[in-house]
């Protein structure tokens, strides 16, 4: 009798065992690291525990850009993956390379259907085609919102934030003259300062509505509201309004927010998750949509973060797994644990009211970050607050940041900055059109 058990279990073993190894397997490079590299990790792991056919291993390049490196060198050894993370900006590279199976053609080759009208326009537009087919996953989205210390409003007989940029700076006044040693942390962001800045005033980047329109695009962004918004950023530095927050020099903009050091914090509601963990007890805190210029009709922001790719290849067999990953994605239920553990917001209509019936956003910690789909949904999007389509543009931001630091050490105006970012980025754009001579966005 304990022979014929013993002899079973080798038996179930052995069957266990075959069908692992019948598994189809296929990899993902993604860009995340830290407490947000270990949910991509617990996604992959929920994808392969939800079925017996395909698994997923999922590797951590560092950040987007490395992503992006590593897989263009896999590509002459035939090693890269079969599903790349890339983040928002890099779509017009990832569209015209060539080596990219569109999201919304492996859905339809393999008959999985995708209500693809339920993805956020603010969110969808920047991966779709000129069509409106989507060319990659949305996944890790978020926008840019205004985080603000609710005590520290309260000391100056304030309750609400500012809805103006005009406002705003009243406020940083009147945190100063209470004494306030940092009413708001600054550092310069390409994609708070300029990107997002520019979508809610519907304020162009670029020629060729942002690019979408022809590779012939050039930037313009020193001649927009953009150059009087950082003019304005100078001077309030200069008066002790805002104050120089790093890493390199201590603590960022968000930590020293989430610390009580500063009042105010412009960042991703990505982060929210994170000052949520940072802050001490009882400290109250919201966040709000992005203030306007007086006079500005506000408009819809856009998404920040990235979306899924998948390359060519790879076998009918590994895009079947990639096909069933992003079916599996674009389930409320996935919404919900990624919007738990992170501070990303869903995609879809479907996955937000899902977490709305759910009473998701009725209770800190979450409580807030519905404003982020507020903000992303606040116009239908126009075509100059569809997002960005211009080439190299992560080399752009590099262009734009480096030269916002020399206005921060006063080596230059803004203006004079602005006008050197923009000659020198559209000398990338000239060289990314001449890379892609004769061809034309899909």
């Amino acid at each position: 009798m304990q022979k014929t058990l013993i002899a079973g279990a080798f038996a179930l073993l052995a069957l266990s065992t075959s069908a692992q190894a019948e598994k189809v397997k296929f990899e993902y490079w993604y860009g995340l690291t830290g407490q947000l590299g270990e949910q991509v990790q617990a996604t992959c792991d929920r994808f392969n525990a939800s079925q017996d056919t395909y698994e997923i291993s999922c590797v951590s390049q560092g950040d987007y850009a490395t992503a992006l490196q590593n897989t263009i060198a896999a590509f002459r050894a035939k090693k890269h993956p079969t599903i790349v993370q890339g983040v928002e900006v890099s779509a017009p590279d990832l569209m015209l390379s060539g080596q990219v199976y569109p999201a919304y053609k492996l859905m339809e080759d393999h008959g999985i259907d995708i209500d693809w009208d339920s993805y956020f326009p603010g969110i969808a537009n920047y991966y779709a085609d000129s069509e409106g087919r989507l060319w990659s996953m949305p996944f890790n989205s978020s926008t840019a919102m205004m985080y603000w210390n609710v005590d520290a409003y309260k000391s100056i007989g304030r309750d609400e934030a500012p809805k103006t940029w005009e406002q705003y700076e009243q406020v940083l006044r009147e945190l100063k003259e209470a004494g306030s040693a940092c009413p708001a942390g600054y550092a310069p962001s390409s994609w708070v300062d300029l990107e997002q800045f520019s979508m809610v005033h519907g304020e162009p980047i670029a020629t060729k509505n942002n690019g979408y329109d022809g590779l012939d695009a050039e930037v313009v962004f020193n001649t927009t509201l953009h150059a009087k918004h950082m003019k304005d950023i100078k001077r309030w530095i200069d008066e002790g309004l805002l104050v120089i927050k790093t890493r390199e020099t201590g603590l960022s903009t968000r930590d020293a927010f989430a610390a009580g050091e500063c009042a105010h914090y412009f960042g991703s509601i990505a982060s929210h998750q994170a000052v949520t963990e940072q802050v001490g007890e009882g400290f109250l805190w919201d966040v709000a949509m992005l203030p306007v210029y007086e006079g500005t009709e506000r408009k819809n922001s856009v998404v920040g973060g990235a979306s899924l790719w998948t390359l060519s290849g790879k076998t009918e067999e590994q895009y079947r797994g990639a096909a069933e990953y992003f079916k599996f994605l674009a389930k409320p239920e996935s919404a919900e644990f990624w919007s738990t553990v992170t501070g990303y917001i869903p995609v879809t209509d479907e996955g937000f009211d899902y977490l709305v019936k759910k009473g998701f956003y009725d209770e800190r910690p979450y409580k807030g970050r519905e404003k982020a789909i507020e903000s992303l949904t606040y116009t239908p999007v126009t075509p100059l607050t569809r997002g960005i389509r211009l080439g190299s543009f992560v080399q752009i931001r590099a262009e734009w940041t480096s030269q916002m630091q020399a206005v921060l050490s006063s080596q230059k105006t803004p203006q004079e900055a602005l006008d050197d970012a923009v000659e020198r980025s559209n000398a990338m754009l000239r060289k990314f059109e001449r890379t892609y001579a004769g061809k034309t966005l899909p």
